[in-house]
This record gives C-alpha cells, sequence and structure tokens, in this order.
C-alpha cells in the first residue's frame, strides 16, 4: 500500500501549500516537550535495528499493541527485535484515523525512504531496509537532531534528576542544539505507590 504521505501531506488548499512550503518548512524545531533521553543525546546514541529505535521505549506504540490483543512478550519482554516489528507491522493498519499511523509513515518516508505504509505483508522488506539505513555511519541521535532541523530541545526531567549528561551536551561545542532540562515532578503526586516516602526522603537530599 502506497504511503499517505506526499509532499502536500495534510494539504488540502493553495493557502496551506503556500505557508507550509515558503514559510513554515524550513523553519527550525523547538520542541518544549519530550522524552529524549538525555544521556542518549550526550553519549551520542547509535541503534542495531528499527525496532530498538521505534519500539524501544515509545509507550504510545504500546499503548497500542497492548489494546490490540499483542502479548507482552512481543511488547516491552523478550521476544526478538524482529518478532517485536512483526507484530507492529500487524497492528499498525487498524490504526486509520490515529496519528501513530501518520507518524510511522512520515517517519519511513523522510528518514528511511521507504515510500510504502508498513503491514504485515511487506514488513519483513521494510525491515531490512531500515535496518541498513539505521546502521550507517550517519544514524546516530546528534545527527538525526541535526538532520531534523531541531534548534532546541527541553527534556522531560524529574526534581532530583542529576544533570551531568546536560552538561555534557553544553560542552560538545560541534553540536548546534541547545538541550535543556523541565521540570516535571509527578512523583511527587503519587502519593499511593510504593516507594513514595523514600522518593521524598531523595528529593529532600537532593534540594537540601
Amino acid at each position: 500500500m502506497k504511503s499517505l504521505v506526499t509532499k502536500d501531506f495534510l494539504l488540502n488548499n493553495e493557502t496551506g501549500k503556500k505557508l507550509y512550503h515558503t514559510y513554515a518548512a524550513n523553519m527550525p524545531i523547538i520542541d518544549y516537550h519530550c522524552h529524549l533521553s538525555p544521556q542518549e543525546i550526550a553519549e551520542d546514541r547509535r541503534y542495531e535495528s528499527i525496532a530498538e529505535v521505534w519500539l524501544g521505549g515509545d509507550h504510545y506504540k504500546w499503548r497500542l499493541m497492548r489494546a490490540s490483543g499483542v502479548d507482552e512478550a512481543y511488547i516491552t519482554g523478550d521476544k526478538s527485535p524482529e518478532e517485536k516489528f512483526e507484530k507492529w507491522a500487524e497492528v499498525l493498519p487498524y490504526t486509520i484515523g490515529n496519528p501513530l499511523l501518520h507518524w510511522s509513515d512520515l517517519e519511513l518516508v523522510r528518514y528511511f525512504g521507504v515510500t510504502e505504509s508498513l503491514t504485515k505483508n511487506n514488513w519483513k522488506a521494510i525491515y531490512e531496509q531500515c535496518n541498513k539505513v539505521v546502521q550507517s555511519e550517519a544514524f546516530s541521535v546528534k545527527k538525526l537532531i541535526e538532520q531534523s532541523n531541531v534548534k532546541w530541545i527541553c527534556t522531560t526531567d524529574d526534581p532530583i534528576d542529576t544533570l551531568e549528561y546536560h552538561e555534557q551536551i553544553a560542552a560538545d561545542t560541534t553540536f548546534k542544539t541547545t538541550v535543556t532540562p523541565t521540570f516535571r515532578p509527578d512523583k511527587v503526586l503519587r502519593i499511593e505507590e510504593a516507594g513514595f516516602v523514600e522518593y521524598i526522603q531523595a528529593l529532600s537530599k537532593a534540594s537540601a
């Protein structure tokens, strides 16, 4: 099946096309909320497979797979990356109307040169094609950020998180993207969870 993503994807009139292609397309990205790992940015992490990139920590994809009845072994369990990717390919076509389908098509086109939507029929060929890209020299965290024209990244940080990786990133003068922490004190509100007292003790120590 042909990818949903075209040159004018989601642009339904001439005004929209002009605004996007003339003005918005080349503007830098300022990402004020994300779940990127400061450690992975600092260490310029490289990946082994598209499964690791897409399914290694994406709770949106995990939630969809669980809702679709996929066994946890294929989500966070001990199945191989290839087997997990195959399961994701099986459920993705059922997400019509969900941004996960658009995001997946968009990423396949822009970063991997894949012009077909991922399905249970073509997953193997797409898996192999994407892995060739993933394992190339140009595919690392910092290179992907630069390729995407990202000017500023705000990571999601707990009040007791240390900031040594942010310091490492800031010290790298060859990396032009600014990466700063943000305040995400969710655990302060989770009074019913196990370990809450220990967390408060750690917070007290960190803020002393």
